[in-house]
C-alpha cells in the first residue's frame, strides 16, 4: 500500500491543493494528517474542509487546539497568536467540531501518528536533536512514528545512526510542512511510504507562494507570516 503523510498545513490552501494534486498522480491508498491544519495562514476553513474530505485519519496539532481555545495559544509569538485568534473567529461550526474530535496520538498497525512527540503528545515539545529523538522510541510500539511540529523533514532510525529509510528498522520520521517549511527551502514537504517496495520518500514541490502571501495580507494578518514563506524559515 502507499500512504501520504502530511503535516503543518497552516491554512495554506495553495500549498495543500498542490500537494494533493501530486498525491492524486501517485496511486495513494491513504492520506494521514499530523495536525496543525490551521494557524498562520488565511484559509483555515478551506483547508479543514479539504482534510475532512481527503484524510483517512488526522491528529491534533497545537495550532488546531489554539483555534478551538485561544487561551491555549498564550505562549505563541505575537504573529502566531494574532492568526490563531482570527482563525477562532472564522472557523465554521462543522470545522470546529472536526478539530475538536481529533486525538493527540493514534497508533494502528505499522504507524504511530502524533503532531509533536510520542513521549509527551500534549506538551508540544520539539524534537531537534539526536538526544531528543532517542527519548521517543520507548514511547511508541509501532514500526514507524510520524511527526511534524518542527517543520523540518528528518528520518532517524532507532540506532540513532541510520538517517535513510531501510526496511526492517524502526524509524521516527518528520515529514516537514506543507504550509510553512522552516528548513531554508520554501517548497512544500510531505512524505510517501510505499509498503509494497518498502520505500519512504520526502516530496518537495513548488506552489504559488505569492497567492498565499496575498491572502494573508488581504485578511489583515501580520505581514511577517507572508514574508517568511518566501525564504522557508
Amino acid at each position: 500500500m502507499r500512504f501520504a503523510i502530511l503535516s503543518d498545513i497552516h491554512s495554506n490552501f495553495s500549498a495543500l491543493t498542490r500537494a494533493l494534486s501530486i498525491i492524486d498522480t501517485l496511486r495513494i491508498d491513504h492520506i494521514y494528517c499530523l495536525g496543525d491544519i490551521v494557524g498562520y495562514g488565511a484559509q483555515p476553513n478551506h483547508c479543514v474542509s479539504l482534510m475532512r474530505e481527503r484524510a483517512s485519519f488526522s491528529v491534533l496539532g497545537n495550532h488546531d487546539l489554539g483555534a478551538l481555545d485561544p487561551r491555549e495559544a498564550d505562549y505563541f509569538h505575537d504573529a502566531g497568536r494574532a492568526a490563531i485568534e482570527w482563525t477562532n473567529k472564522i472557523l465554521t461550526k462543522e470545522n470546529t467540531a472536526y478539530l475538536a474530535s481529533l486525538p493527540y496520538k493514534h497508533e494502528s498497525g505499522l504507524f504511530t501518528l502524533v503532531h509533536a512527540s510520542p513521549q509527551n503528545p500534549q506538551q508540544w515539545n520539539y524534537i531537534m536533536s539526536l538526544e531528543d529523538a532517542g527519548q521517543q522510541f520507548p514511547h511508541f510500539n509501532t514500526q514507524y512514528c510520524f511527526i511534524g511540529h518542527s517543520h523540518i523533514p528528518t528520518v532517524c532510525g532507532e540506532d540513532l545512526e541510520t538517517f535513510s529509510f531501510v526496511k526492517g528498522k524502526r524509524f521516527l520520521i518528520n515529514v516537514g510542512s506543507i504550509g510553512q517549511p522552516r528548513d531554508g527551502n520554501p517548497m512544500l514537504s510531505f512524505g510517501i511510504l510505499d509498503t509494497d517496495v518498502w520505500s519512504f520518500d520526502i516530496v518537495r514541490a513548488e506552489y504559488d507562494i505569492a497567492q498565499t502571501a496575498r491572502a494573508i495580507i488581504d485578511a489583515g494578518l501580520p505581514s511577517s507570516l507572508a514574508d517568511r514563506l518566501f525564504i522557508g524559515k
